[in-house]
């Protein structure tokens, strides 16, 4: 008879098979009423799961991330049950979890709006309040298979027909509606206490547009009430900051069909990406980087022989010119390779750090760009580090400094760290992936870091340590990377001499700061709410008279900051200076200078912020160094 070992350590015996739920009430009746799953001998299960034989357990309740994942992907089963009550002819597809939510899509003819969504959502409340028991059970291929035809649910028939052989088919029952899925789910419909549906969209049949389109409902589901309330009252807040709504509002930047994921950078935006340029090329100058510009256009051998070709080809925009096939590049590393290959290297000359603001373009599905956070035509912060294996822990931990060094200067602290290692399709031998995963983990370890690990989810090449930054409104940001690859280097015949004149394959370090610079950009912009800090406002201050008696001692204002390197210009337009404050307010202008007559008889400025705070009167030499001194802290606002 099986005995339990709970995640404590202690243990318990029982003298028959129990379920889950079982064990559970043995523990305790609030953790039996909070339970949603478990974790037999590490996989998710159902609470009605049988244990047989000695294992390992535990219960997964509603505020363990695993529950939340469980009441998310029951809660898409509750949708399509509504909406196949409500639309009995629409065909249902997958449902999987998303961040912060989940989604379904639906197969039909019938367009579902918006306005619909409060309906099915009734609905869903009323299953939900039934309280119907959700019973998981194993069918064979083909009685699935017949059932799920003579339902008319011919996606379901496809999904059943692409599972490996032997593969168990299990579905699930709550009340009149049938799912095909792995699970597991909530034990009742009772247990979905929280929901909204946020959106409707368009969806191709598993993501390929060359398959019909689906309608794609979008939702979110909470533990309870108060935390739906909260998370609704974040996507308020993340609606007023939307990076594209404020790039028109600011005039940083706008994207349009005639170059679908392509930035046209207005005046202001662009001064504000010279900016964040600028900081990260002083970063790499002082950090022994050498900055290098490589072709757009690459012939397609070179894809092939590095392996991005078999990989990515799809994902390339490609040309032809006299009979020679060129692809724009997508990425950087191939063509730094062939830089160090000029001119044969010694050991001496390694780590040798190259860094460009690499153009790169991908072929990016039309329905998945947003702004500045997908595009097809982005620059990256690339760099690779062509360096020996003994050097490979100092050169990470040197990369980690810098990119702590770098969110922080930008007014990022919430940093998360993760360690992601070799996926199924990859190129190499599983030594050298072990002898690239450990020395990665050793870094990591050296530097006192702790991180998440994330089987199976490193580049094709080499296993990675990613960086992601939480925002203002928790919203994790994935940005920085640092990947080892013993293997693309010797694809492309890159060799050093050794101490013992010995030929030598370096190894290469893929990493990057920010990754794509205008992701980079929408994120600030979203989590400032357009108000930079003052070092990265395209406008740091402007001059404002309230008469013309003001407007030559303006310019002179503008003149003096513009020459002590401040980015100002004087606003003389004949408008009340209510108008003008109010305007450049609304423009998120960091400071504002109005000049009246007292200002020009004494030659002082009266320093208003663009939150509304007004610091009084005080010399033009006062406000510099005011300035300065805030612009010498980044990170910190305006308003600090």
């Amino acid at each position: 008879m099986p005995s339990i070992t709970l995640p404590d350590g202690s243990q318990r015996a029982f003298d028959h098979p129990v379920t889950v739920r079982e064990i559970a009430e043995s523990i305790g009746r609030k953790l039996a009423k909070d339970a949603v799953a478990g974790r037999v001998n590490g996989q998710l299960v159902d609470l009605s799961h049988p244990v047989t034989d000695d294992a390992t357990v535990a219960i997964i309740t509603v505020n363990d991330p695993d529950g939340l994942e469980v009441i998310r992907h029951s809660t898409a089963h509750l949708m399509a049950q509504a909406v196949k009550q409500l639309h009995p002819e629409l065909q249902v597809t997958i449902g999987p979890t998303v961040d912060n939510g989940f989604y379904y899509d639906f197969g039909t003819e019938h367009t579902l709006t918006e306005e619909q969504l409060a309906t099915i959502e009734q609905r869903m409340g009323e299953l939900a309040e039934a309280d119907q028991p959700v019973q998981r059970e194993v069918w064979a291929r083909d009685e699935a298979r017949r059932f799920f035809q003579e339902q008319g649910e011919h996606y379901k028939v496809q999904i059943i027909d692409d599972l490996p052989a032997g593969e168990t088919i299990s579905l699930y029952r709550q009340g009149d509606f049938v799912d095909l899925c792995r699970g597991p789910h909530v034990p009742s419909t009772g247990k979905l206490k929280a929901f909204k549906l946020t959106k409707v969209a368009g969806a191709y049949w598993r993501g390929d547009q060359n398959n019909e389109m689906l309608q794609r409902l979008y939702g979110t589901a909470w533990p309870d009430r108060k935390q739906l309330k909260a998370y609704l009252k974040r996507l308020e807040e993340a609606e007023k900051r939307d990076h594209r709504r404020l790039g028109r509002t600011l005039d940083l930047f706008h994207v349009q069909e005639e170059s679908p994921g392509m930035v046209f950078w207005h005046p202001p935006g662009w001064r504000l990406y010279l900016e964040v340029e600028g900081f990260i090329r002083r970063l790499m100058r002082d950090n022994g980087y050498h900055e290098v510009r490589t072709p757009l256009l690459v012939d397609r051998s070179l894809w092939e022989r590095s392996g991005h070709w078999a990989m990515f080809a799809e994902n390339m925009f490609v040309t032809e010119s006299e009979s020679r096939d060129y692809a724009v590049k997508p990425m950087n590393c191939p063509c730094h390779v062939e830089i160090f290959k000029q001119g044969l290297k010694s050991y001496r000359d390694l780590p040798l750090r190259l860094a460009e603001f690499g153009a790169c373009h991908r072929n990016e599905p039309s329905g998945t760009l947003h702004g500045l956070m997908r595009v097809r035509g982005f620059v990256q912060d690339d760099a690779h580090i062509f360096c020996t294996e003994e050097q490979i822990q100092s050169e990470v931990r040197t990369f980690i400094d810098l990119v702590f060094q770098a969110y922080r200067h930008f007014g990022f602290d919430d940093i998360i760290v993760a360690l992601s290692t070799r996926p199924d399709e990859r190129v190499g031998d599983d030594a050298i992936w072990d002898k690239a995963e450990q020395a990665l983990a050793d870094a990591l370890h050296e530097h006192g870091l702790d991180y998440q690990l994330q089987p199976g989810e490193g580049a094709f090449y080499g296993p990675k340590i990613e960086f992601s930054l939480r925002d203002c409104l928790e919203r994790v940001w994935q940005l920085g990377t640092i990947q080892v690859d013993f293997s693309m280097p010797g694809r492309l015949g890159a060799q050093f001499v050794d101490e013992e004149g010995e030929r030598r394959t370096p190894v290469m370090l893929h990493r990057a700061i920010l990754g794509s610079l205008e992701r980079f950009i929408g994120i600030l912009i979203e989590h400032y709410g357009g108000a930079l800090p003052t070092w990265l406002a395209p406008t740091q201050a402007v001059v404002l008279n309230i008469t013309d008696r003001q407007s030559e001692y303006a310019q002179q204002i503008a003149a003096t900051l513009r020459e002590r390197g401040f980015r100002a210009h004087a606003d003389l337009r004949n408008e009340k200076i209510g108008y003008k404050i109010r305007e450049h307010t609304l423009q998120k202008v960091p400071y504002m200078l109005v000049l009246g007559d007292r200002e020009l008889d004494t030659e002082s400025v009266a320093v208003r912020l663009r939150d509304g705070t007004d610091l009084g009167s005080m010399s033009l030499e006062e406000f510099a160094v005011r300035m300065q001194d805030e612009i010498s802290h980044p990170g910190r606002n305006t308003e600090d």
